[in-house]
């Protein structure tokens, strides 16, 4: 929000000063240029972003989803105990753990909505809320499909050369919040 106040302001500005300073030609044109860059780029990533999508809806409908969400759950179980008790809330948990793999934040949102919902219910679940939340903010993603959408709008000549950068960052900040998470369990309990 303050990013929001701060641009808005700074345009402001420009707009009040461009006529004082006799640059108010220069000053429209980059708007409408700047603008139009804008919507190009939203375009494109929008494009990429639907592309991945349909990826994920068609793993889903051919079934790879459920087996990665099935191959999932041995390790989720282990770090969900109680939630894995509850059908709803691991099946929720398993969706949205692989659709972080896969990259697609957007997919992951209502899965981790709903699990989050289902944990809440849960008695004594509120450690594993907060796991999940750690899980959630670290990600491990084997294919940083929405990353690649955007390195790909912005003119990258390789959009996933970055796949090896991503998996060692993904893997280390999901480590460290995991560590983290149970070195505040010990200390806090």
């Amino acid at each position: 929000m303050f990013i929001g106040l701060l641009l808005t302001g700074i345009y402001l500005l420009c707009t009040l000063l461009s006529p004082a300073l006799g640059r108010t030609a220069q000053a429209g044109a980059a708007v409408m240029e700047g603008a139009s860059e804008a919507l190009r780029f939203c375009l494109s990533v929008t494009g990429g972003v639907c592309l991945w999508s349909a990826v994920l809806e068609l793993a889903e409908r051919c079934g790879a989803a459920r087996l990665l969400s099935r191959s999932l759950r041995p390790v989720l179980r282990r770090l969900f105990p109680r939630s894995a008790r509850d059908g709803e809330v691991l099946s929720a948990l398993s969706e949205n753990v692989s659709a972080n793999l896969l990259g697609l934040g957007n997919a992951a949102t209502p899965a981790g909505i709903r699990c989050a919902q289902g944990m809440a219910r849960l008695p004594g679940a509120e450690e594993e809320l907060r796991l999940l939340v750690v899980l959630n903010t670290a990600s491990l993603q084997l294919l940083p499909s929405s990353i690649a959408a955007v390195r790909a709008a912005a003119g990258a000549a390789s959009a996933f050369d970055i796949l090896p950068a991503v998996w060692l960052s993904s893997a280390a900040s999901v480590a460290a919040g995991l560590l983290a998470a149970a070195l505040l369990r010990r200390l806090w309990p």
